[in-house]
């Protein structure tokens, strides 16, 4: 294990090369969830060498920005399932930023291709550590699946928005998930 100070050309390239992240987060409570999300898609950038974002595309559940509202926890890990074994995790502190807040369209413009999300997270990190992987099996990336894109490209964007609300109002422990601001 080596911990860095800071993103190097080595680690950004590392991560440029990755197909699939995971992101963890937990509650405060005790008797919370913890959260362990995988994402994919071209969704994730390296916006300076100790902050990191991604686009969260929608899921099943609210957990991690419900989280991060409430504590600002995050863990990002990255796995090498091809070339040398590797496993780099990306620690922080997070933050959301949703449709409404002002610095939204600069920052979806730096995810080329993507017109809809439900949030972008920003992570300034402090620590960010590797691992030797040994254990991560070899995969063959076959491409992204479509479902996720679909999905939202087949609502109008005020159903899409509309279901947005609707499933993503809390977490499973009860947590702020989406709320409906005044633009």
């Amino acid at each position: 294990m080596k911990v860095y100070d800071k993103l190097d050309d080595r680690i950004i390239k590392f991560i440029e090369k990755q197909k699939l992240f995971f992101v963890a987060s937990a509650p405060l409570s005790g008797d919370g969830h913890i959260n362990l999300s995988p994402k994919g898609y071209d969704a994730f950038k390296v916006l300076d060498d100790t902050t990191v974002a991604w686009l969260d595309l929608g899921g099943s559940g609210i957990e991690t920005q419900a989280h991060v509202q409430e504590n600002g926890r995050i863990t990002i890990m990255f796995c090498a399932f091809e070339g040398p074994a590797n496993i780099l995790r990306l620690f922080g502190k997070g933050e959301v930023i949703n449709p409404h807040d002002e610095e939204w369209d600069e920052m979806l413009s730096l995810f080329e291709g993507f017109e809809r999300a439900r949030g972008i997270f920003k992570v300034k990190l402090t620590r960010i550590q590797d691992s030797c992987g040994w254990g991560v099996p070899f995969y063959e990336f076959k491409g992204e699946r479509d479902q996720l894109t679909r999905y939202v490209d087949n609502k109008s964007a005020e159903e899409w928005i509309e279901s947005r609300y609707a499933k993503n109002a809390q977490s499973i422990d009860g947590l702020k998930g989406l709320v409906r601001e005044d633009v």
